[in-house]
């Protein structure tokens, strides 16, 4: 700590993940292990078969967790442009719980992704990649751009961003 910090201990060196929760696919990205760029890593189609005790999807976060040393994964939570919650933040909130019961100790966080996957289209689109071409990856734009948005934030403010997940089962907002 120094007295330009504000008394804030540095947050630990380490990668951390981005997230990207559809209701079929699931994108994810990395950053680098001083937390300053994010990077696609795939895309992961979605287990929803009933019955596994760790689905195929969250067992593969787990892995990038482990074999990156990961410090935090970020989930993004789609509030409505309003801020209000809906079917598909409560969905996040579920799917941050199950990633946190499986990856922890690492924490996880729920970051606001309004409009995340609108930019990730445009930014495809502007990159000369058919609209068609996009569901392949726009899932793992959008958990960039969740990933990037969470990176600058905790530069910011020193400080993780979003709130931690519960992963207790409770996903009320």
């Amino acid at each position: 700590m120094t007295a330009g910090d504000g008394g804030r201990a540095p947050l630990p060196r380490g990668a951390r993940l981005g997230v990207d929760v559809g209701s079929v696919r699931v994108g994810l990205a990395a950053s680098d292990p001083d937390g300053l760029v994010a990077t696609p890593v795939e895309t992961l189609a979605r287990d929803t078969k009933p019955g596994a005790a760790v689905p195929a999807d969250v067992a593969r976060i787990a892995v990038e967790v482990e074999e990156r040393g990961a410090q935090v994964v970020y989930v993004g939570l789609p509030r409505h442009l309003s801020g209000g919650e809906g079917a598909a933040a409560q969905g996040a909130r579920a799917y941050a719980g199950l990633v946190a019961r499986v990856v922890a100790p690492v924490p996880v966080h729920l970051v606001d992704e309004r409009m995340t996957t609108v930019s990730a289209h445009q930014a495809l689109h502007a990159s000369g990649r058919a609209g068609r071409k996009h569901r392949s990856v726009v899932d793992q734009a959008a958990a960039v751009i969740i990933l990037q948005s969470a990176l600058d934030a905790e530069r910011g403010a020193g400080a993780r961003a979003g709130e931690p997940a519960d992963p207790t089962g409770d996903h009320r907002p």
